[in-house]
This record gives structure tokens, C-alpha cells and sequence, in this order.
């Protein structure tokens, strides 16, 4: 079996999950009442915050590897909400609590405030299917 090459490193999909965050966060805000694209947008904002998550790990293997534990251990902290908001997301979406999930999408907005997004950016739908996604997850 040969070895499976990843192209885009852990900065570069952090980027790209922020952004398709910072926009599904706006498009929820628009929402008037809760429904199908509701659920898929807050259930993407929960997947794309664990993926983010787990992006931090894979970057700061290679600082522990030249022994920067402290640049490695700040890095950490900086995006260990991350997790806690997937966490949260989660539960909120699949219990329909929309309070929470307005909360927290309030949380996750501020912490993505630096992210800029063009008015033009082609990062499609990348919520469609999500919530049948995050509920598959909860499954297992």
C-alpha cells in the first residue's frame, strides 16, 4: 500500500474552514426561524470547528519535534475553543436548543473576527448534507 500524501498542510485548512465558517455563521444569523438549512448550517459550524481542532495537532508536531514545546503549547490554548464549541455546537443542534447554538455561533464568530471573507469568495456549500453527517457521527 503506498503512502497517502496530504497536499494542504494544517494552516491552509484552517484557513478554509475558517472562512466557510465566518460565512455559514452570517447566513444562520439571516435565518428568520429554524429549518433544514438552519440545521445543516449549524451542524457544518460544529463539524468544520472539529476539523479545526484536530488541524492544531497535526501542526505543532513538528515544533515538538525541534523542541519549541512553549510556541507549541500557546498555539494549543490559542485554539483549544475550538473543540469546546464543536462540543457545544453539537449538542445544541441535535436537541434543536437554538439558544445555545445562537451562543455559540456568537462565540465562534468573535474568535473568527480576524477572518477576512471577499464578497466574491467561491467557497460554495460546503454545509449541504451536515446535519445528517453530524447525526451519522453521534451514532457510532
Amino acid at each position: 500500500m503506498s503512502r497517502i500524501i496530504t497536499t494542504e498542510g494544517g494552516t491552509k485548512e484552517r484557513t478554509r474552514l475558517s472562512k466557510a465558517v465566518v460565512k455559514a455563521i452570517r447566513m444562520l444569523a439571516q435565518q428568520e426561524k429554524p429549518d433544514e438549512l438552519s440545521r445543516d448550517l449549524a451542524a457544518f459550524i460544529s463539524i468544520a470547528c472539529d476539523e479545526i481542532n484536530k488541524s492544531v495537532e497535526s501542526s505543532v508536531i513538528a515544533w515538538e519535534k525541534k523542541d519549541y514545546w512553549v510556541k507549541a503549547d500557546r498555539f494549543r490554548m490559542e485554539w483549544a475553543w475550538s473543540g469546546r464549541a464543536a462540543e457545544t455546537m453539537a449538542k445544541a443542534v441535535l436537541t434543536d436548543d437554538w439558544g445555545t447554538v445562537a451562543s455559540t455561533s456568537g462565540f465562534i464568530a468573535q474568535k473568527l473576527m480576524k477572518v477576512q471573507l471577499a464578497p466574491g469568495a467561491r467557497i460554495g456549500e460546503p454545509w449541504v448534507g451536515a446535519y445528517k453527517k453530524l447525526k451519522a457521527n453521534q451514532i457510532k
